[in-house]
């Protein structure tokens, strides 16, 4: 985000948002929390309504960072052990996601692949790397192909499945498709569900050729299944 001015922010931004939320820990909802993530990351114990109500509060009062000092806060708070701070910098990039721009990719490519698991990757993909593309659709064909061909990280594959989830009859089908069949053998759930995912929610906008499409190509039977939930 170098290309942009930052934002006026305090020097200790991240450590006001880090004592913030420390503050208010719960121990005995931290370990269920961590139990349902694998035991992957520890967590602080805030639950998301309040979590998010803290972020709020705290933006509201202390503002939201942009450019380079928006990286630097990311950055820092995605170096936290907790995935609260996670959540928290996913939320202030979402604030400035309409101000996304080319050079920003390899921050969204950091966070897509540090610290991954499915609770973040998805809303990256689907509500910062969709609107990005859909802003400079040039940057689509040169990053899936990367994604796809360059790099042996799933996640940077799913993410390149599910961007267009939110652009209904703005979705390049020819390239969701071709994105689908050339993961369609992988054994990995998460690829798996992302397939099914991603043709459901297409299925809302061409019900047709999403039941065309799996009647043409050998998916596995739980994108097959997440496909056609809605659409029989």
């Amino acid at each position: 985000m170098s290309a942009r001015t930052s934002a006026a922010v305090s020097p200790s931004y991240c450590k006001d948002i880090e004592a913030l939320l420390r503050s208010h820990a719960n121990g005995e909802a931290a370990e269920a929390m961590s139990a349902y993530m694998r035991g992957l990351f520890p967590f602080l114990g805030i639950r998301t309504p309040e979590r998010t109500s803290l972020t709020k509060q705290f933006m509201k009062e202390n503002g939201v960072p942009s450019g380079e000092e928006l990286e630097k806060v990311v950055r820092e708070l995605w170096a936290m052990p907790e995935r609260e701070f996670h959540y928290t910098a996913m939320m202030l990039m979402e604030k400035r996601k309409k101000d996304l721009r080319p050079e920003d990719a390899p921050l969204l490519e950091f966070i897509v692949t540090t610290n991954s698991w499915w609770d973040t990757v998805d809303l990256i993909a689907s509500h910062l790397v969709g609107t990005l593309f859909a802003k400079h659709p040039e940057m689509v064909k040169p990053y899936t192909e990367k994604w796809m061909e360059e790099s042996d990280n799933l996640w940077l594959r799913r993410t390149a499945i599910l961007f267009q989830l939110g652009y209904k009859a703005k979705t390049d089908a020819p390239l969701l498709f071709d994105l689908i069949r050339r993961t369609a053998h992988e054994e990995d759930f998460f690829i798996r569900k992302a397939i099914g995912w991603a043709l459901r929610e297409y299925g809302k906008t061409d019900a047709v050729a999403v039941k065309q499409f799996v009647a043409e190509t050998e998916l596995s039977p739980l994108s097959v299944r997440e496909a056609l939930k809605h659409i029989g």
